[in-house]
């Protein structure tokens, strides 16, 4: 058994810490706390046999924090994402507008012209006179953030359905847009002349 926890420690360490970074939702972050836990009982049995006493009571603690990360991201996260689907199913059948979760926005994939996705919503930006949405800003192109390429999107350009996120713009037509640095986004956003006028 002893052994066996010292396989089974840092791999479920390694798996859970891969699964919370992705930040793919609450379920699989909540999952994830659930493998780490696995791996703090684990490294605790290793603990247990081999006397050490600091990587016991590290690991006890660990399990504590984990089982804040389960109820927090399978609980509570988990309820509020129901919620908000449940309200955007709802609406789309209701003689009301249609309802999106914000929180739904990030993160998101754009689907382009040919329901392909062209790019990632990492972040809206309302104004906080009127609540609107002023423009999101989309990620394309590199690796796990490593040479990607930021750009604007004004709302008129999008159409936002219980579905997701969708443009008119091609990938190509995305890649040709003014790219954002990263740590200076515009105060306001107007919609370029090119698409200015036209219906999604």
């Amino acid at each position: 058994m002893n052994e066996m926890a010292g396989w089974v420690a840092p791999v479920a360490t390694m798996i859970a810490a891969m699964m919370t970074a992705a930040n793919l939702g609450a379920r699989v972050t909540g999952w994830g706390f659930i493998i780490f836990t696995i791996g703090s009982v684990a490294w605790s049995i290793v603990a247990i046999s081999s006397g050490q006493q600091n990587l016991l009571w590290t690991n006890a603690l660990l399990t504590l924090v984990n089982a804040v990360g389960i109820w927090r991201w399978l609980g509570r996260q988990a309820r509020y994402e129901d919620g908000g689907q449940a309200a955007t199913v709802r609406s789309a059948t209701a003689p009301v507008p249609t309802l999106y979760a914000v929180s739904a926005l990030v993160g998101g994939k754009l689907m382009g012209r040919d329901n392909e996705p062209i790019g990632t919503v990492i972040e809206g930006m309302m104004r906080c006179g009127d609540a609107g949405l002023a423009y999101i800003v989309v990620s394309e192109g590199g690796i796990a953030g490593v040479g990607e390429r930021l750009h604007a999107l004004h709302p008129d350009e999008l159409k936002i359905s219980e579905e997701g996120i969708s443009s008119r713009l091609s990938l190509e037509e995305l890649q040709r847009r003014d790219v954002l640095e990263p740590d200076h986004w515009p105060a306001s956003f107007a919609q370029p002349l090119l698409v200015r006028g036209a219906a999604l």
